[in-house]
């Protein structure tokens, strides 16, 4: 009886593959050295197709569904077997099972820089990121070509190999589209497309088939990128005076959130250049009162036609601090200024009206903000 049931354990009644895992694409069937039964029944699920190999020969195929091994469902390897009439008795066969379901979310990437040429920035470095998607299209090819006897193989195993034709091909494409380096981002799903066609030709040879390709990110040189950006942002605000004010207000942020390197010369610019701003806003204010005024006064009944005119506007001068032309400035921000030791009597200035510059101390109108100077000591006794 133990004669028996050892002779059965080595018997082979039932080939199926249960897969768990999500990366496998090809399993060959542990049988030990075991023989495989006459009329054992064969399973091949969804998604799984059973090659038999015989001796490192490829033999039958199976697509899904359920079997009972006889000569009629074997005839390749009844051949090799030289089954004429049948068989009866036990025999040995290698079988894998090859998953055929879309392994997705396959990531590639260019590992360095490559460079393109391109009409408005020249020769320009650039680095790529994407996904791919692929299935087993011919079993017994990938067996060939790819997986040989191995006991087991995933996508890990061919990860390398793959990366580096989709690489390649996609640097190939880019060439070919001879796209502009701003078109690149509106234009992702033709490369994408156009790349799938090409690696399809390539993938074919080891018996797969790419289903999708997706570029996820093209990216620029981060000096270059941050250039782009500042363009956009002039675009967006259409106004070379607004950008230099935008730039003027990032400069006293930034002095600000260092005190340090925020006083001195640096700090004088800033609080020269926030004055400027404050000036340009205070000009543009009033011409748009006046404008307000002028049209109520049109508005009006003819006899408010003789109110009083608008205040003429305050006089402003322009200095010049550390050899650069700033303001213009009223004598309040001018006070301002002469208080914290940025104006003194020998910074010069100029107004509308003077025939050149002059140092402040000189000017009739600005006496008054450097108070009065005492008379000279009287002479030793």
């Amino acid at each position: 009886m133990g004669f028996w049931n050892k002779l059965k354990g080595e018997l082979i009644d039932i080939i199926e593959w249960l897969d768990s895992s999500s990366d496998t694409m090809m399993y060959r069937f542990e049988r030990q050295n075991n023989e495989i039964k006459n009329g054992a029944k064969l399973t091949v699920r969804e998604s799984q197709v059973a090659v038999f190999i015989n001796e490192g020969q490829v033999a039958d195929v199976f697509p899904p569904g359920m079997y009972t091994l006889s000569t009629q469902n074997l005839p390749i390897l009844s051949t090799l077997k030289g089954w004429k009439y049948g068989f009866n008795s036990p025999f040995k066969a290698e079988v894998y099972f090859i998953n055929t379901k879309r392994f997705t979310n396959q990531k590639w990437g260019t590992p360095n820089v490559f460079y393109i040429r391109d009409a408005d920035f020249g020769r320009v470095s650039l680095r790529a990121f994407g996904t791919y998607t692929i299935k087993v299209a011919d079993p017994v090819k990938f067996i060939k070509e790819i997986a040989g006897t191995d006991d087991e193989f995933t996508t890990d195993e061919m990860k390398g190999e793959l990366r580096s034709l989709v690489v390649t091909q996609f640097i190939d494409a880019v060439g070919e589209s001879k796209l502009a380096l701003l078109d690149f981002a509106q234009n992702y799903k033709d490369l994408s497309n156009f790349c799938q066609k090409k690696l399809g030709e390539e993938f074919i040879e080891y018996g797969l088939e790419i289903n999708k390709f997706l570029i996820s990110s093209i990216s620029l040189p981060e000096a270059l990128q941050a250039k782009l950006d500042e363009g956009t942002g002039m675009n967006m605000l259409g106004d070379m005076n607004k950008y230099s004010q935008m730039k003027a207000a990032d400069s006293m942020e930034a002095a600000a959130k260092n005190p340090v390197s925020g006083g001195g010369m640096e700090g004088m610019m800033g609080m020269a250049m926030m004055n400027q701003m404050m000036n340009q806003n205070q000009n543009q204010n009033q011409n748009q009162n006046q404008q307000n005024q002028y049209q109520q006064q049109q508005q009006q009944p003819q006899y408010q036609q003789n109110a009083p005119p608008p205040m003429p506007p305050s006089v402003k001068f322009y200095v010049s601090i550390n050899g650069q032309q700033t303001g213009p400035f009223d004598l309040n921000t001018l006070q301002q200024m002469v208080a914290q030791n940025q104006v003194n009597k020998q910074t010069f200035v100029w107004k509308d009206g003077m025939a050149g510059w002059k140092a402040a101390g000189q000017v009739p109108e600005l006496n008054n903000l450097f108070g009065a100077a005492p008379p000279p000591p009287p002479p030793p006794m």
